[in-house]
């Protein structure tokens, strides 16, 4: 039994630094970048070890999207937890999320901007996985600013609308901090301070 429990470990253990790795990866050259053997050159495992852990590129490919996925919500999402529902919790959103993309807590920059596009007309795990993700980052921006328009600290608006933007603006910025636009945090900061604007 033992014996059984160490193999265990030590294969959710490889699991874990394959698919970290796989999403440094993947923030660089795209999830179709990813393959049994790229991992394994580089990380100094065995292929076949590899393969056995995950089977198929595609469940490869859903591993690293899920653990992109823990990394940005112990990053971005959860820090933001114990501020104030409404717009101080939607702004400490934001310079998280502006701290994940400048740092950037990814060699590439923000993960699913340089992955969405790429699945965005391929049905299967890797296209639900990444849109899964969006649309939950979405529906807590919505949720925080429906609730300050709700308890009327901002003017009433379309929060899901107002959402899509302000994840199209970060989207937008992730490829300006890529080119070199050090500006990119305060107009994003700008755009966020337009639609927090007090009822009249």
């Amino acid at each position: 039994m033992a014996v059984s429990d160490q193999r265990l470990l030590r294969g959710a253990r490889a699991r874990r630094t394959i698919t970290r790795h796989a999403v440094d990866v993947a923030s660089l050259e795209g999830l179709n970048g990813l393959s049994f053997g790229r991992l394994a050159a580089d990380l100094g495992l065995s292929k076949s070890g590899i393969q056995t852990l995950f089977a198929t590129k595609e469940n490869l490919q859903v591993a690293a999207v899920e653990a992109a996925r823990e990394v940005f919500t112990d990053t971005v999402v959860r820090p933001t937890q114990a501020v104030s529902r409404g717009a101080a919790r939607l702004r400490a959103l934001i310079e998280r999320w502006m701290a994940y993309a400048e740092t950037p807590l990814f060699p590439g920059g923000c993960f699913w901007a340089a992955n969405l596009a790429d699945f965005d007309s391929r049905p299967g795990q890797v296209h639900d996985a990444l849109f899964r993700h969006q649309r939950d980052w979405r529906g807590l921006i919505a949720g925080e600013l429906r609730f300050a328009a709700d308890t009327g600290e901002i003017a009433d608006l379309d929060a899901d609308l107002a959402a899509f933007q302000i994840d199209a603006v970060l989207c937008a910025a992730n490829t300006a901090l890529r080119l070199g636009d050090k500006d990119a945090g305060d107009k994003v900061r700008h755009v966020i301070e337009g639609f927090l604007a007090p009822p009249r």
